[in-house]
């Protein structure tokens, strides 16, 4: 996929693994809808550390990436919802690993609460360009 990112030195830089802006050429979007930290074999919240929950989250991100034929690498955006901003650094931590080449753009804030009492949700947008 030809994705270019964007930086600005009269912007904030990214302090993290995520990109100011990622441009991509005209393709098919994939919209995937926010994943919390549920194990799908038992359909139960896991517990445990933001690590462990962030780690969860990101795996139920990739089967459904997975399930149309893509990967991380296709994903331009992400959303990332925390109940406490002090988790920020350790789902930061786990989430960099998912991305080890050019990251997406990518909004975190916090939240009231998540469903089943989860400590982070992440939704995302892939885009794949056409053959």
């Amino acid at each position: 996929m030809a994705r270019k990112t964007l930086h600005s030195d009269k912007a904030p830089k990214a302090i993290g693994p995520y990109s100011q802006a990622v441009e991509v050429g005209l393709g098919r979007m994939v919209f995937l809808s926010g994943q919390t930290p549920i194990d799908p074999a038992t359909g139960e919240l896991v517990q445990g550390s933001v690590k462990v929950q962030t780690a969860r989250v990101m795996d139920n991100l990739r089967e459904v990436l997975a399930a149309g034929g893509l990967d991380f690498s296709h994903v331009v955006r992400c959303g990332v919802f925390l109940v406490d901003m002090a988790d920020f650094a350790e789902m930061n931590e786990v989430y960099g690993r998912y991305f080890p080449g050019t990251p997406p753009a990518r909004t975190t804030v916090q939240v009231a609460g998540l469903p089943k009492g989860a400590r982070v949700e992440i939704d995302c947008i892939a885009v794949v360009q056409p053959t």
